[in-house]
């Protein structure tokens, strides 16, 4: 039986991949820069290897009897270019389908990496199937969740816009749903977002019912949120600046599109952003 391989596999969204995979009878194969968290995170289910973007000879050992992968982005490479040479050796093990993480919209916006990417995977005629989801709820109950349990504000320059927020587990259902039946996916896109599109203020207004706390949408600039997240956040300037990218996009209307296809593709519905705060709503509690 052939094998999966999971980049980016104790990830947000690459380790809801692996369980669903593993829930699918698949044999997966967990790639990371951390061998032993991987081991720790999914036990004796999965095959754990060593793999980084780059360091190129750690390519071919995590290769090794797979016939599908799925590929995402680590925030950290923000340049596409990063990426070419693992695809270059994904063609040469000629794989049945090669899934991509990519971002809703970016067909028609050149300005994010992974309309690079998207392209340079089409190009090498391998088989692809790209999913392109809204925004993440996980960057709210992530990233974004220090200020609003330091300070109960969501501290983003996404200004009035409005964002279709879809729950990581459901990106993580959707890519494995592809993989598993490779055959029918081939060649494919899918964007997918949860069932609603909010502002920042409705997130906010979720977040206070929930938490029993006033928590406000700030509203910062974009300046203003480039140099606290660098200063008092001290986070690395590539991921800030194609974060700012991403929230000037948003403004632009990129970010609130709803679609059906998450239901189309696993006939089920996306979770709502109130049922995934209640979920994980310890997370936005004042220790």
């Amino acid at each position: 039986m052939m094998k999966i391989l999971v980049t980016g596999a104790s990830g947000n969204v690459g380790s809801y991949v692996v369980n669903e995979l593993i829930a699918l009878n698949e044999n997966v194969v967990a790639a990371g820069t951390n061998v032993s968290k991987l081991k720790d995170k999914f036990g004796d289910k999965i095959e754990p290897v060593y793999f980084d973007f780059t360091k190129p000879e750690t390519f071919d050992e995590a290769l090794k009897g797979v016939d599908r992968v799925f590929l995402m982005r680590p925030p950290h490479l923000g340049k596409p270019e990063d990426l070419y040479p693992f695809i270059d050796a994904v063609k040469k093990h000629e794989v049945k389908l090669l899934s991509f993480l990519s971002l809703m919209g970016v067909e028609n916006n050149p300005i994010p990496p992974h309309h690079k990417i998207e392209n340079y995977i089409e190009k090498s005629g391998i088989p692809f199937a790209h999913i392109r989801p809204g925004f993440f709820m996980q960057n709210i109950s992530g990233v974004h969740s220090v200020e609003i349990v330091k300070l109960d504000q969501i501290f983003v320059p996404a200004g009035k816009s409005k964002t279709s927020f879809i729950d990581a587990a459901d990106i993580g259902l959707a890519i494995a749903t592809v993989l598993h039946d490779a055959k029918a996916h081939k060649n494919s896109t899918f964007t997918i977002t949860g069932p609603e599109a909010l502002t920042y203020d409705q997130v906010a207004e979720v977040l206070t019912k929930v938490t029993g706390r006033k928590i406000t949408y700030a509203r910062p600039s974009y300046l203003k949120y480039r140099n606290y997240y660098l200063k008092n956040r001290k986070l690395d300037k590539n991921y800030v600046n194609v974060t700012v990218a991403l929230y000037f996009m948003t403004r632009m209307g990129t970010a609130k599109a709803v679609t059906d296809e998450f239901y189309l593709l696993t006939g089920k519905r996306p979770r709502t952003f109130e049922a995934f705060a209640r979920e994980h709503k310890e997370i936005f509690i004042k220790n």
